[in-house]
């Protein structure tokens, strides 16, 4: 059975370095056996791929992508927290930010993007519970955000 770092590998992508905090917090704090992820970006090498509202500048299509980097990000920052992506027991609760024309209802497909990645990556592991959310504005103009919780060993 593959790893999830296995999995990232076979899924053609590399974990980022984690991403440096925008403000005063930290990308992860550890509670026990659980591990509370800051809200990631879709940073990739430091800059934003697409800035803008989904709905309006940016497309669904373009925004699940955008989830799935902010996925990625969290995997990072898990990883940076706990050495080895096996300690992982499983992601308990993501929660999905989606900066939104305010006529757009498509946060959840939007999301999708990250719990996917998620489920890809971890397995019956990575399946969660979870809330996607329109806002009016993220940080940067980012169009979606992702924060995670995962229970570790």
């Amino acid at each position: 059975m593959a790893t999830p770092e296995e999995r990232v590998a076979e899924l053609g992508l590399t974990l980022p370095e984690v991403a440096a905090p925008v403000a005063s917090y930290t990308p992860t704090v550890r509670s026990g056996d659980h591990v509370y992820v800051s809200g990631q970006l879709p940073f990739v090498e430091g800059a934003l791929p697409a800035t803008g509202k989904v709905g309006a500048e940016v497309s669904p299509e373009t925004a699940r992508e955008l989830a799935a980097l902010c996925a990625l990000n969290a995997i990072a920052a898990v990883r940076a927290e706990v050495g080895e992506l096996s300690n992982v027991v499983r992601v308990v609760k993501v929660g999905g930010f989606v900066a939104s024309a305010p006529d757009f209802t498509g946060h959840p497909g939007v999301v999708n993007g990250a719990s996917d990645l998620l489920a890809k990556v971890f397995g019956d592991a990575g399946v969660h519970a979870r809330a996607a959310v329109g806002v009016a504005a993220l940080p940067l103009d980012a169009p979606v955000e992702v924060e995670m919780i995962v229970e570790v060993r």
